[in-house]
């Protein structure tokens, strides 16, 4: 893969996770049904939707990072060995920073 398309694919990922947080926020401010039995599954909901929020949020941070490595030139290397991290990790996890020794 092209450093190009990393790039849009890194791209495309993070306009997906930043719709999936601003949708996610804005069910968070919306108003609350007058029914109690509502009220509960939206709770319940709520629980869900965070853990949801929280994960996308990780994930948005750690596309970011990737895009600053491709432009610093250091994408594709392990942060921490300094070796080349095999292709098909990187076609899994393309904003992963380690190789997957150093994963483990």
């Amino acid at each position: 893969m092209t450093s190009k398309e990393i790039t849009v694919l890194l791209e495309d990922k993070q306009e997906q996770l930043t719709k999936r947080i601003v949708a996610i926020e804005a069910d968070f401010h919306k108003g609350r049904p007058q029914d109690f039995a509502e009220q509960v599954t939206e709770t319940e909901n709520d629980g869900v939707l965070d853990e949801i929020h929280h994960e996308a949020k990780l994930e948005l941070t750690l596309v970011k990072l990737a895009l600053i490595r491709l432009a610093e030139g250091l994408y594709g290397y392990c942060s921490e060995c300094d070796e080349p991290i095999n292709r098909d990790r990187l076609s899994a996890l393309p904003y992963t920073t380690k190789c997957i020794n150093c994963a483990l």
